[in-house]
C-alpha cells in the first residue's frame, strides 16, 4: 500500500514469516533505526507490517531495502549492520543486494558486491584481460580482486595466483628493516594475507603457498618472467614508477589476467617523481582489452565514517588544487 502527497509518501510492507522479521529489525530495531538515519524516513511497525514514511525518493530506497534484507534471510544468509548499509548503498543506485551471476565462490565464504562500483569491478574482471581497480582505501579494491582469483583458482580457469606489490614506501627503505628478505617484506603483504586467509582455510594457503601455486613476491621479482596461466595482482599500484609498471604491464602471458589496484591521492614516490600508475591510465585509456573502474567516497565499505573521512580529504585536496 502507497499513499502519495506532492512531497512525501507513506509505503507499507507485509513480510510472512515474522521471527525473520524480528532479526531483520536487529536487536533494538537497531538495522531500523540505521535505515532511518541514512536516508532521513521514519519505520513504524505494527505485527508484520512495516510503514515507511518520509520523502517520495527515498521511501522507496527504504522499501527496496526492506526487501533486500527480508529475502536475503530467506535465503539463509545472515544479516548485519554492514549488510544493511550495503543495501542502502546498492538500493540507492536501483541495484539488488544479490546478484547471483556476480557471486564469488570460494572456499570459506560467497563474495557478493556492496556498492555499484564494486558490480561494475566484478563484471570487469570477469569480461577483460587488464583491469584497474582505482580509488579510495575501504572500497574492496583488493579484496574482490583476491576473491576473483582465488575462485578462479579453485574452478581450473588459472593454474596460479601472484600478488605482488611495491616494497618501499613512505620514506622506508627494505634495508633497514630488521630480519631476513622474507621477515622484511611479509608488513607490506599484510593485507594480500589477510583476504587469502578471508577466502580460503589457513592449511590450503601454507600448502599453496609451498608448493608455488600461491605466490607473494615484491614487484622487483617480477622482471623477466613471463606470467602465463595466472591470475596476477599488482597491489598499492600508486608506489610504482612508470618504468616499474611498463615492466609489470608486460609479464602478462597466455591464459592469464592482471588486475591493478591503487588510490592516486595516496602516492608515497619521492616529489617530482611520477607515478607508473597516472601514467598507465594516461597512455592505456581505450585499449582494447583493458578496463579501468573508478571508486569514490560512496563505495567506501568499512565503517561509515571513513567514507565522511575520504570525502573531506577530497574536498580539502579540491579546494587546495
Amino acid at each position: 500500500m502507497q499513499q502519495l502527497t506532492r512531497s512525501a509518501m507513506s509505503l507499507m510492507r507485509e513480510f510472512d514469516d515474522n521471527l525473520l522479521l524480528q532479526v531483520m529489525f536487529g536487536p533494538q530495531n537497531i538495522h531500523l533505526s540505521r535505515i532511518e538515519r541514512q536516508l532521513d524516513v521514519r519505520i513504524d511497525v505494527r505485527g508484520n507490517a512495516v510503514t515507511v514514511s518520509g520523502q517520495i525518493g527515498l521511501v522507496e530506497v527504504a522499501g527496496s531495502v526492506l526487501d533486500a534484507l527480508y529475502d536475503r534471510l530467506r535465503r539463509g544468509q545472515p544479516v548485519e549492520i554492514s549488510d544493511v548499509d550495503a543495501a542502502v548503498r546498492m538500493s540507492r543506485h536501483g541495484m539488488a543486494l544479490l546478484d547471483e551471476t556476480l557471486v564469488i565462490r570460494t572456499s570459506k565464504r560467497h563474495v557478493v558486491p556492496r556498492a555499484p562500483a564494486q558490480v561494475e569491478y566484478l563484471q570487469a574482471m570477469k569480461d577483460n584481460e587488464l583491469v584497474f581497480g582505482l580509488g579510495p582505501a575501504g572500497t574492496g579494491k583488493t579484496y574482490l580482486a583476491v576473491a576473483m582469483a582465488v575462485s578462479m583458482m579453485l574452478i581450473g580457469k588459472v593454474d596460479k595466483l601472484i600478488l605482488s606489490r611495491p616494497t618501499v614506501e613512505a620514506g622506508e627503505r627494505l634495508g633497514f628493516l630488521p630480519g631476513d628478505l622474507r621477515e622484511k617484506i611479509d608488513p607490506y603483504f599484510r593485507p594480500l594475507y589477510d583476504a587469502l586467509y578471508d577466502m580460503l582455510p589457513g592449511e590450503q594457503v601454507i600448502k599453496r603457498l609451498g608448493i608455488g601455486t600461491i605466490e607473494v613476491a615484491p614487484l622487483a621479482f617480477m622482471r623477466g618472467r613471463t606470467l602465463s596461466n595466472a591470475f596476477v595482482i599488482l597491489d598499492e599500484a600508486q608506489n610504482t614508477t612508470p618504468m616499474q609498471m611498463k615492466m609489470f604491464l608486460t609479464r602478462l602471458g597466455e591464459n592469464a589476467r592482471m588486475v591493478v589496484t591503487g588510490d592516486l591521492s595516496q602516492v608515497d614516490l619521492l616529489i617530482g617523481m611520477p607515478s607508473g600508475l597516472h601514467e598507465a591510465v594516461r597512455i592505456l585509456g581505450g585499449v582494447d582489452g583493458v578496463a579501468f573502474v573508478c571508486f569514490t567516497d560512496r563505495d567506501v565499505v568499512r565503517h561509515e565514517l571513513v567514507s565522511r573521512i575520504v570525502r573531506a580529504y577530497q574536498d580539502d585536496e579540491t579546494r587546495n588544487g
